[in-house]
């Protein structure tokens, strides 16, 4: 099947992220009661084992496409991009010795989960220029353009999804920026 490109000028869209924070509660004293309580209560990805936090996105488009003789033509597509953090929050008060230490864990825990809000972002970004000015030839019906998109979003979602589990690769092992955060919390450094 010959795609077409540059039949119209594409229209892209301004648009930005919205995100919202979600929290589960933990409790202790010690950086070591509060990364036990984390241990207990940290959300559970796929059933499995617990997390200290994750990210997740909602993603819907709008789209407009339009018959151009015989081919069908993405003109635009406005997508809505919600990425939701959800990370530990300390109920109660701390020793002053330990809220420190908590503060730098939650705002490197927070940082952590924003870069997979912004590999997110940036494959949302790569989906628009993939699609957005795409003609399919021979599709009056808008039917195959459909089947073409569908395509290139799942080799752009794999690595999205490789991309992130790179990131928490070199993050989580030894020495890297999270190890060294729960260290730094529940060790007292």
């Amino acid at each position: 099947m010959a795609l077409l490109a540059g039949l119209v000028a594409p229209a892209k869209a301004d648009w930005q992220r919205t995100e919202v924070v979600k929290t589960y509660a933990v409790r202790g004293s010690s950086g070591a009661e509060l990364y036990q309580s984390i241990g207990e209560n940290g959300p559970k990805i796929g059933g499995l084992a617990r997390v200290i936090a994750y990210t997740n996105f909602k993603l819907t488009w709008t789209r407009k496409y339009e018959r151009q003789g015989d081919a069908c033509v993405l003109v635009s597509a406005r997508p809505k991009l919600i990425v939701t953090y959800h990370l530990p929050q300390v109920a109660g008060t701390l020793p002053q010795a330990v809220e420190g230490r908590w503060e730098t864990f939650i705002s490197g825990v927070r940082a952590h989960e924003r870069v997979h809000g912004d590999i997110i972002e940036d494959m949302v970004r790569q989906i628009e220029a993939a699609t957005v000015g795409l003609a399919v030839p021979g599709d009056p019906k808008c039917r195959a353009i459909k089947t073409e998109m569908t395509k290139r979003l799942g080799a752009l979602s794999m690595a999205q999804r490789q991309k992130s589990r790179d990131f928490d690769q070199v993050e989580l092992s030894n020495g890297g920026n999270v190890n060294r955060l729960v260290l730094d919390l529940v060790n007292g450094q």
